[in-house]
């Protein structure tokens, strides 16, 4: 046996997930921001010195630090700053407008309210709100307000007029400006929001560094560790690229960053490319990942791109941000200069056009380990999966749409497609490894709504969409570190508790291999949230007892 250092942290007499089919260990030791060892309270007795931190588990279950495989950390940051417009604030129109009326009390005329979470399925009325709704909550402030997938928005006349936004105007290519009976009702879909977007207030440099570390301070709490910011780009162009080393170097980003460059629309990949950012350059605080390109975008909102209509809309098929042809020439560029790429596609017609791409680029350029993402990946058949696998190509989902959006999917879709959208199971049974992850802002970044569908398949409203695809607690924990740290490309150091691997750990309230989904669901929390060997987030104040 070698002769081990003294460790800096043990956490002992409880259950440590090491990793899925190996077993569950009753300790594990820490030192210098790795792993050093993992076995039984006594295993760790010869590594425990006087400067050892030890952690009394007492019969809780630790893991790795969980691994956010797809968020908008910076966005997410932001949005928490912003109104919240989500259905637990407000969950009627005039609740949804009281709110709005009430952040325009606190602004000076002209200055913008922006506002994100509303879900018009769950108003009680069932439909977006309407220009002149908002005109009447905010006549003196132009107002962005977003809806929960972040592929819609509704803004009120002032916002359009400051945008330049007519009767008349041309609708951007891939975007929708939604009038009705000649008149603008204030909705925009994708592209249709540029016009509104270029004219939105930006953000300070402080602004953007504090609204990381809010969010990353957010996700510690439920012990994520590790995230990709999924857009990175979207919100601020190449400022973010700045404001993340910035958090980096002034210690306020509390958690391991992969950054996703968006390439399409209105991105930043040239100037970033032309720096040397490519896959894999960066530490492992700050890393750059794959590149973005969004194809579609919401079935809650009718913008994913589907081969089948939606309900009651027979022309309705949803949106393609791109040609096939667009597509094409935006994955040849972006696999040649050697990125991996992260492509938005949720509709089988998305998911169809990017996979063909790919899978041209793939045989133009072979690359048997580039790990190529389709990120949400919701609504794909078979034959596509059986395509993805042959290629190496990687669904990376959101388990927790079923959770916040599945009764939506029913009424848009009263057909098979629910039921077999996002197919956890059926993945892992193939030998894809999908990614747990929120999305957030989309979804709340809270990961006890994600577990608890993947282990029951139901919705927030407890309605069972396609209960075969449920898998265990041990795969759904798997999903949510191994597999995010490979899809990515980090899994040699972190995504377990091996020897080695990096000093990230999450320590919950309970055990989470023998509660029950709805203990998880309700009353469960992270107490403690390690991140190298140090304390993120302490729920119990027993880290500095």
């Amino acid at each position: 046996m070698p002769i081990l250092p003294k460790a800096d942290v043990v956490l002992r007499g409880g259950r440590v997930f090491v990793a899925y089919g190996e077993p569950v260990a009753e300790a594990v030791a820490l030192w210098c921001g790795k792993v050093l060892a993992v076995g039984s309270s006594a295993d760790m007795e010869p590594l425990i010195g006087p400067g050892t931190k030890i952690v009394e588990l007492r019969g809780r279950l630790a893991t790795p630090g969980l691994f956010e495989a797809h968020a908008h950390l910076l966005p997410m940051g932001v949005s928490m700053a912003e109104v919240d417009a989500r259905p637990q604030a407000a969950n009627t129109l005039d609740g949804l407008l009281q709110l709005i009326k009430d952040a325009a009390a606190r602004k000076k005329p002209g200055e913008w309210i922006l506002a994100r979470g509303y879900d018009h399925f769950q108003l009680d009325v069932r439909r977006h709100p309407h220009r002149t709704e908002l005109d009447a909550a905010a006549p003196d402030n132009p107002v962005y307000l977003v809806r929960t997938c972040g592929h819609l928005a509704v803004v009120n006349s002032l916002a359009l007029k400051l945008a330049g936004v007519t009767k008349s105007s041309p609708v951007p290519a891939g975007g929708a400006i939604e009038q009705v009976n000649g008149d603008l009702t204030g909705l925009l879909a994708e592209n249709g929001r540029l016009p509104v977007k270029a004219v939105l207030p930006a953000a300070s440099d402080e602004e953007l560094v504090a609204a990381i570390e809010r969010g990353a301070q957010y996700m510690n709490s439920f012990g994520i560790t590790s995230t990709m910011d999924a857009a990175v780009g979207i919100h601020s162009k190449y400022r973010e690229i700045v404001a993340y080393r910035t958090a980096v170097r002034t210690g306020r980003q509390p958690i391991r960053v992969t950054q996703c460059l968006l390439d399409i629309p209105d991105g930043i990949l040239d100037q970033c490319h032309g720096e040397g950012l490519i896959t894999g350059s960066g530490d492992d605080m700050l890393r750059i990942g794959p590149v973005k390109i969004f194809t579609d975008g919401s079935a809650g909102g009718k913008t994913a791109a589907m081969t089948a209509p939606y309900e009651g809309e027979e022309q309705t098929h949803g949106i393609y941000c791109l040609t096939d042809k667009e597509m094409e020439e935006a994955t040849m560029a972006v696999h040649a200069r050697g990125y991996q790429l992260a492509v938005h596609a949720i509709g089988d017609g998305a998911i169809e056009q990017t996979l063909v791409a790919m899978e041209k680029a793939l045989a133009k350029y072979p690359d048997a380990d580039r790990r190529h993402r389709i990120e949400h990946c919701g609504f794909n058949t078979m034959d596509q999966m059986k395509r993805m696998r042959q290629a190496g190509i990687e669904p990376v989902p959101q388990p927790v749409f079923i959770y916040d959006f599945g009764d939506l999917y029913q009424s848009v879709m009263p057909d098979e497609r629910p039921a077999t959208s996002y197919p956890m199971k059926t993945w892992i049974d193939m030998g894809f490894r999908p990614a747990a992850s929120t999305d957030a802002p989309v979804c709340d970044a809270n990961v006890w709504p994600n577990f608890y569908t993947m282990l029951t398949r139901k919705t927030s409203r407890g309605t069972v969409v396609g209960g075969g695809e449920a898998i265990s607690i041990e795969r759904a924990i798997q999903a949510y570190t191994e597999f995010g740290a490979y899809v990515n490309r980090c899994e040699d150091h972190r995504g377990t508790l091996r020897p080695g691997q990096a000093a990230d750990v999450a320590v919950f309230s309970r055990d989470l291999l023998t509660a029950t989904p709805e203990q998880l669901l309700s009353g469960t929390r992270c107490d403690l949230t390690i991140l190298g060997g140090a304390c993120v987030h302490d729920a119990t104040g027993e880290w500095k007892g």
